[in-house]
């Protein structure tokens, strides 16, 4: 078990990767602070990986809450006694376009939640960390960040999680004298709610089996199909364990090579 009697925060804890970042969490021994807005996603989290509700707390959270990062923290600590490591999956991803027809005002909310709120919620959990002497911060960025991908335009999402990746070096260099390291996992089109959505929607509009969207993703990687949730989330569970404990200021694509670098 990676994360034997360890404590490790996660946000943005949903339907999706969030989950499955948690419930991998729980699987590998720790103990797992879940945050997120909607009271019923962290609800039904909990009682799938953890009906007993022995290893697991929750509290509503928005990251773009200072006050809430905060709290959210004091629970970790409150419950049980610290924090090791916390992975960062809250994320804003819903705005769509590019620079012609860009609404600043909402890219703002993008990068004020991907960039800004991923580094309250850091800094909230700070005490935490180096009260165990240490630990591991683990970002969800993206592979746009690096190469726009040909089927959906989110330049400001992509810019965000860009700043995430930037953000990431330095923290890396401020934090690691405290024992505390910070990478980012990168996936690329990832298999989960999302994109079983997106290749729904798509195949409906084209009027195309939903296996041919499918394939039109996959065809340009290495591996013949998808990574998933699931592979994301086993990805974060090595970068928050000890046997990452030489590994900081680096960036892990999970991406089926689509993109290697």
């Amino acid at each position: 078990m990676l994360l034997r009697d360890k404590t490790v925060v996660v946000s943005g804890v949903g339907t999706g990767l969030g989950h499955q970042v948690a419930a991998a969490c729980v699987r590998d021994g720790a103990r797992v602070v879940m945050g997120a807005r909607t009271e019923a996603k962290l609800a039904g989290s909990a009682a799938l990986i953890d009906p007993s509700g022995t290893r697991t707390a929750w509290r509503v959270t928005d990251i773009g809450d200072e006050a809430r990062c905060a709290e959210l923290a004091a629970l970790a600590v409150e419950r049980f006694g610290g924090i090791d490591a916390v992975i960062h999956v809250a994320a804003l991803d819903t705005h769509f376009g590019g620079l012609r027809d860009a609404d600043f005002e909402a890219w703002g909310r993008v990068v004020d939640t991907n960039l800004f709120g991923t580094l309250r919620m850091t800094r909230a959990c700070l005490p935490g960390l180096m009260a165990r002497g240490g630990g591991s911060v683990v970002m969800i960025g993206t592979q746009s960040s690096l190469a726009a991908p040909s089927q959906v335009r989110q330049t400001a999402y992509a810019a965000s999680k860009g700043g995430l990746v930037s953000a990431m070096y330095a923290l890396a260099r401020e934090l690691g004298p405290d024992r505390i390291r910070v990478n980012t996992v990168q996936p690329g089109w990832m298999w989960g709610p999302p994109v079983e959505a997106y290749v729904r929607h798509t195949a409906a509009a084209d009027g195309v089996p939903e296996s041919e969207v499918l394939g039109r993703l996959t065809e340009r990687m290495a591996l013949p199909e998808l990574a998933t949730d699931a592979d994301v989330a086993d990805t974060a569970v090595f970068l928050a364990s000890d046997r990452a404990r030489a590994i900081t200021g680096q960036s892990l694509l999970v991406n089926a090579g689509e993109l290697m670098r």
